[in-house]
């Protein structure tokens, strides 16, 4: 019998094979040990906050992170007015992968302006900010994408050292700041895309309430009472009633009715949210949604909304004639019915009263009815001395002589006040223009 120990301890193969795999397993013991002890460390030192593209905060913090970048390339290349230490920061946390933002607006004349913005693209950057180092991390999962935009899920992770945690609250709330300041003074238009609400080109400088002139004490009334409804949630709450307030604002084409509601909502500090009724794909279930779902701090616009159903009550056989497939019993529902949201103030217009059903404007619907006419004398007046300025009462006057017993739209009047904008005499003079076709040509003054 061979003595296998001997044979096993004065085999040299055996010895180095075995010696080897010894090694191996060594070494593997001390790269998963490792991997665990970066992993505890990582878990232990640094801190990471992740924000998704679908968060509110995601373009507030692109916006920062533009910010950032932009002021880094600037210090890094400025020699004078920073220390040798924080050229060298500025040098060594600008970003290396850029990613370029366009805003691009036509205006009314037809000329076009940009500006062009730089983000950090897709990949890691490192970012200076309140004395701490922190790595910004923009991904983009191609595998994931938004079925109603079409864009890929993308997520901004920082991470830092967990002692300097305290600095994502500041940026966070400084990224808000920024956000809202660009918005101040201004009033966002929101519309419908599929089950949410999104910003529809820039923000519009808000409109001053007083220049949209209607008749005697007509924009007083509303104000009081839309500001009523505002300051008066508990009251509501305490009594059990829905808290919920809708208008209708009708009368003929170009009597300010849209004008007034956007300069309303700039003078209450509110945005506005304008929903189409005939949308093609609009469903009852997503009317709901929308309604419920509505940027805190906005009106609910829903214009001419005699429009969206032929006859009143949408019959089945009339159906195939509307791209949208919102029906009456749905809107009804949507205003006030079961599943209907508070905390709502809904304004409705239209040109045509008579074509509304009584059902969709009883009280708990249509809470305010508003009449906006033609020009009253009062109109006129008001309009031609805020053109020209109250030394031309007189003549404000004698203009609006000139215009009784005829209807003449508010819309037509600020159209003729633009066209003789520098004289009120000449539009005094060319009053007829407003009572005659539009072919006619215009009095040289």
């Amino acid at each position: 019998m061979v003595d296998l120990s001997a044979f096993f301890s004065d085999n040299p193969y055996f010895s180095a094979g075995f010696g080897l795999l010894g090694v191996g397993a060594g070494l593997a013991v001390l790269r998963q040990g490792a991997r665990r002890g970066a992993d505890l460390m990582r878990r232990q030192l640094l801190v990471s906050m992740e924000i998704p593209s679908h968060d509110k905060s995601y373009q507030w913090m692109l916006g920062w992170l533009s910010r950032r970048g932009a002021e880094t390339i600037r210090a890094a290349g400025d020699g004078g007015s920073m220390t040798w230490t924080q050229r060298r920061i500025a040098r060594a946390v600008q970003p290396r992968h850029m990613a370029v933002q366009t805003r691009y607006k036509q205006h009314d004349n037809g000329s076009v302006s940009t500006d062009f913005t730089l983000a950090p693209g897709q990949g890691k950057h490192v970012v200076f900010y309140g004395g701490a180092f922190i790595q910004v991390d923009r991904q983009r999962n191609t595998k994931m994408i938004d079925i109603q935009s079409a864009a890929p899920f993308e997520t901004v992770t920082l991470t830092t050292l967990s002692r300097d945690r305290a600095v994502f609250p500041r940026i966070l709330a400084e990224a808000r700041a920024h956000a809202l300041a660009q918005n101040e003074g201004r009033t966002v238009l929101y519309t419908s895309f599929g089950p949410e609400w999104r910003p529809f080109g820039l923000p519009r400088k808000r409109r001053a309430l007083a220049s949209v002139v209607l008749d005697r004490g007509v924009s007083e009334a509303v104000l009081a009472d839309v500001a009523d409804f505002v300051a008066n949630a508990a009251w509501y709450d305490a009594r059990g009633i829905p808290y919920r307030r809708g208008y209708l604002l009708h009368g003929p084409p170009g009597t300010g009715k849209t004008s007034f509601i956007r300069a309303l909502a700039g003078h209450l500090g509110f945005n506005i949210c304008i929903l189409n009724l005939s949308e093609r794909g609009l469903t009852d279930d997503r009317l709901s949604h929308l309604l419920a779902v509505a940027p805190e701090r906005s009106l609910l616009l829903l214009e001419d909304v005699d429009a969206a159903f032929t006859p009143a009550r949408q019959l089945p056989e009339h159906a195939a004639l509307r791209p949208s497939a919102v029906t009456f019993s749905g809107l009804l529902n949507a205003l006030d019915g079961v599943a209907s949201s508070d905390e709502r103030i809904i304004f409705m217009t239209t040109n045509h009263f008579d074509r509304l059903d009584p059902a969709l404007i009883r009280p708990g619907r249509v809470d305010l009815k508003v009449f906006l006419g033609n020009a009253s004398p009062y109109q006129i007046r008001t309009m031609f001395t805020r053109f020209y300025g109250p030394a031309n009462q007189e003549r404000a006057q004698e203009f609006a002589n000139a215009l009784a017993g005829h209807s003449v739209s508010t819309a037509q009047l600020q159209g003729h006040f633009v066209i003789h904008k520098k004289d009120p005499q000449c539009a005094l003079d060319n009053v007829a223009d407003l009572l005659g076709s539009a072919t006619e040509s215009v009095q040289s003054c």
